[in-house]
């Protein structure tokens, strides 16, 4: 990371705590430490990335990765990937879908919408595990376009 690259501030949406919280160790033990930011619904989730007047202009020069589970107890991660990537001010903020859906059409709904990457969580707790450390290890080198 050069002197100029802004820490990335990892949005977790997620409202499953067990998950939220493997998924922090995880990104943890691959060796990130960039700051996480759990939310559990979409509306805090979009209220961060939007601000009070809902521009979300006080996303302009933040440097973010969301990281959206798509079953959420107040909208579907889908309707929040939409109004992300619709907004002038996060459409380039990358956004990994984790999901439990595995339903090829909502996965190929999910790049349309510009989802950059879309992970299905295994029930399986190791695979899970395993899955979020390759994830970690694309965090720590990932560089995080302006947003200008």
């Amino acid at each position: 990371m050069t002197e100029h690259a802004k820490s990335v501030t990892i949005i977790m949406i997620e409202d499953d705590e067990g998950h939220a919280r493997l998924i922090e160790k995880n990104i943890r033990r691959a060796g990130v430490n960039n700051e996480i930011l759990p939310f559990t619904n979409g509306t805090d989730g979009l209220a961060y990335l939007f601000g009070p007047d809902g521009s979300g202009e006080v996303s302009t020069g933040r440097s973010l990765l969301i990281l959206l589970d798509l079953n959420l107890p107040d909208m579907t991660g889908i309707e929040i990937l939409e109004k992300v990537k619709r907004n002038p001010h996060t459409k380039r903020t990358p956004v990994v879908v984790l999901t439990t859906t595995d339903d090829a059409r909502e996965i190929q709904r999910c790049y349309d919408l510009g989802a950059n990457v879309y992970i299905t969580k295994p029930v399986n707790y190791e695979s899970f595990a395993h899955a979020i450390r390759q994830l970690g290890l694309f965090f720590s080198v990932m560089q995080v376009p302006e947003t200008t």
